[in-house]
């Protein structure tokens, strides 16, 4: 029976204050560090022990693979990495403080842009100080892939040709599979997995550190069909309030 984990990255320091990190190279706070250190030992209390891990090109994505696999003692595992598991581009929001947007914009605006399944910030620009878009770890890849702005809807179509090329191959060889990525790529995983609906997909919020485990089917589907919230390991209560936590970072 294939088991698919997946892991949000801990606290990044963008993150903590509060800014659109998108594809920015913010590294985890000491907070991040903790939570997946934490998530490690879940994983090690519930006998989880991955064969095989996938991560984004970000270091907060790497570097919570790391600590977890660390806690784990399976650093020696093969580690995958894709820039398909990247956080979803902010565009022009990239480094922007969350509450004073709301407070240019208005939060219709806002909640439109970090919530709204299809609707793209606007794009960087070149003069952003913080375009992610000239990093070494993207020069391979063409210019027409290359984003400068997403939306979930795109997410999820840079998404899944990975998911299917890389990570179900992994799974159905009968490996235990982690994924360690980001707010938004696991989003675009769990609608796919659970097939959420575009409309209710903008009220999933996915906590940082929080292990989610999918004990998967042959058709690599959820063998059981329950609510995402049912999947997480750990304190239901926390994980509530770490789920409200992501929800008001735009406050």
């Amino acid at each position: 029976m294939p088991t698919l984990i997946l892991v949000r990255h801990g606290q990044s320091e963008w993150n903590l204050s509060n800014q659109f990190t998108g594809w920015y190279d913010s590294d985890l706070t000491e907070l991040g560090r903790a939570e997946a250190t934490e998530a490690g030992q879940m994983l090690a209390d519930a006998g989880l022990l991955p064969d095989v891990c996938h991560t984004s090109l970000q270091k907060r994505a790497i570097r919570t693979a790391q600590i977890t696999l660390d806690v784990l003692d399976r650093m020696w595992i093969p580690v995958r990495r894709s820039w398909r598991l990247n956080e979803r581009h902010y565009g022009g929001l990239t480094g922007l403080d969350k509450a004073e947007t709301r407070e240019k914009h208005g939060e219709q605006q806002l909640k439109l842009w970090r919530r709204s399944y299809d609707v793209r910030p606007p794009d960087i620009t070149d003069d952003n100080p913080y375009n992610p878009n000239r990093l070494p770890q993207y020069a391979h890849l063409p210019p027409e892939l290359l984003p400068k702005s997403e939306c979930l809807k795109d997410v999820v179509a840079r998404m899944l040709p990975y998911w299917y090329d890389a990570i179900v191959p992994d799974l159905q060889a009968g490996n235990v599979v982690l994924v360690a990525a980001h707010g938004n790529s696991l989003r675009a995983l769990v609608k796919h997995l659970n097939d959420i609906s575009d409309d209710e997909i903008a009220e999933l919020d996915i906590p940082t550190g929080k292990p989610i485990v999918y004990d998967l089917g042959d058709d690599m589907r959820p063998r059981e069909q329950k609510p995402v919230s049912e999947r997480y390991l750990g304190d239901p209560e926390a994980i509530r309030a770490a789920a409200e936590a992501v929800k008001r970072q735009a406050g």
